[in-house]
């Protein structure tokens, strides 16, 4: 706003202003003309009645020379000032009114600009006005536009025009558009989620059909083992038995001639349990290499399982962060698979040291045998030879302690294969369970991914975005 004046708003809307182009301003200038006009005007007169009066002094001058000094001493300064006030109110009406003329210029110059800036602000209101509708209007049309868009239909499309919306329909297209993919991904994502989990549970059904399968076996291997661990100790038995016929063969060498045909009989006797023992041995052996059989069937399960597990630990890692509690599951099926297989070598390093234990007591069975046969020879020869056969007999009596000592090796070897067993039954159960676990789990999966296509079912999608998808 301009210093000198200021527009006032009434009620009528019209200018009011203060300043050199007011008409009450210019009524105050003109008045302080007029008496500035008046007052010269009197100056004038009062100048001419001072020099009419001058003029009658000068007469009076003529007529008496005191006259005339008094003139000189006191009325002509006083002339002479009266003169110079005169002009300088000449002067200063002339200035006055140079003044006025330039204030009134002035006055008209800021009417003229205040008028035009009136102009200039009402074509430019009436502009903002017509500015307004027109973005009323696009706005309204924008909306029109987007309004099937909160019922979920993803098939419109704002126009870009060239006003202010167009940039807003612009990033709103982008954004439908941005919305369009999601929804068409989340459609695709959760098909396949459900696809695979399907397949995942239908492996996981077969996984737990297994467990049960070999649960099954594992029962039958822990039975044949408990039969085994019995004939072990029969095997014991008979070799403590064994050690004591050796010991009275011992006392009847020393009973002399009399008693060989005592000891011919107990030597025959030894060497009956001896082929039955061989026998037994035998069949321990060969119960051994059927364990063995067994130990390769059940690391043909761990094999399978850690196979399964490896499958449904990819499955889990293709559902992403759905699938990642049966990742879980699927580790842990993994980790008791190892278990398994751990097991089971264990169980084979035993079978394996049991069948060697067996060849080798069958071994000494043999020689015991042959020796017996020998021993009975030489008491038939002669008499001298109960010190040869006291002496095999304490042979004898060590071979069958040994083979005792064997027998309840093998015993203690059974009863830790029978608790490994239990162990693995355990691990198959765990296994078991953890697979119907896995199974549950996948089956909430398949819940999810149809619960995520129903929430995306309210969008309605273009016929090319669906085909593209």
């Amino acid at each position: 706003m301009d210093i000198k004046t200021s527009t006032l708003s009434t009620n009528t809307n019209s200018p009011v202003t203060v300043g050199p182009g007011n008409s009450n301003y210019r009524m105050d200038r003109g008045r302080s003309t007029n008496w500035i006009f008046w007052a010269s005007i009197c100056g004038g007169v009062a100048a001419l009645a001072f020099i009419y009066r001058l003029y009658q002094l000068l007469i009076l001058v003529r007529q008496d020379n005191s006259a005339a000094n008094s003139f000189l001493t006191i009325w002509l300064p006083s002339i002479l000032i009266v003169l110079g006030v005169i002009g300088a109110i000449y002067f200063l009406t002339r200035q006055i009114n140079a003044k006025t003329y330039r204030e009134k210029a002035e006055g008209e110059r800021e009417t003229m600009r205040q008028r035009h800036e009136m102009e200039v602000e009402s074509e430019r209101a009436r502009k903002i006005q017509e500015e307004n509708e027109r973005n009323q209007m696009a706005i309204l049309r924008l909306l029109d536009e987007l309004g099937d868009l909160a019922e979920g239909d993803l098939t419109v499309n704002a126009t870009v025009s060239e006003d202010f919306t167009g940039a807003i329909a612009d990033s709103v297209n982008f954004a439908i558009d941005q919305l369009r993919q999601l929804v068409s991904a989340i459609n695709v994502t959760a098909e396949r989620v459900a696809r695979a989990s399907d397949q995942t549970q239908a492996t996981a059904v077969e996984l737990a059909e297994a467990s049960e399968s070999q649960a099954q076996e594992i029962a039958g291997a822990s039975a044949a083992i408990n039969e085994m661990a019995v004939s072990i100790d029969q095997v014991s038995s008979n070799a403590a038995e064994s050690a004591a016929v050796a010991d009275r063969s011992v006392a009847i060498a020393y009973n002399g001639a009399e008693v060989v045909q005592r000891t011919i009989d107990g030597m025959n006797t030894i060497r009956d349990q001896i082929q039955e023992t061989s026998k037994r041995i035998k069949r321990l052996g060969e119960s051994s290499q059927e364990i063995g059989d067994i130990v390769g069937l059940i690391n043909d399960i761990a094999d399978q399982t850690n196979i399964l597990a490896l499958n449904a630990a990819i499955q889990a890692s293709m559902a992403g962060e759905a699938g990642r509690g049966f990742a879980v599951v699927a580790d842990e099926v993994q980790r008791l698979a190892e278990r398994s297989a751990t097991a089971t070598k264990q169980i084979e390093t035993l079978v394996k040291t049991i069948q060697a234990d067996t060849n080798e007591a069958v071994m000494s069975m043999e020689s015991t045998t042959a020796e017996v046969v020998r021993g009975a020879k030489l008491a038939k020869d002669a008499g001298e030879a109960l010190e040869e056969v006291q002496t095999v007999s304490n042979n004898l009596a060590s071979l069958i302690q040994s083979i005792s000592n064997a027998a309840r090796q093998q015993a203690a070897s059974a009863g830790h294969i029978s608790n490994t067993m239990n162990v693995i039954q355990d691990i198959t159960s765990k296994t078991t369970s953890g697979t119907m676990a896995a199974a549950r789990s996948i089956g909430q999966l398949n819940e999810m991914a149809a619960a995520l296509q129903e929430s995306v079912s309210g969008f309605k999608l273009p016929d090319d975005t669906l085909a593209n998808a």
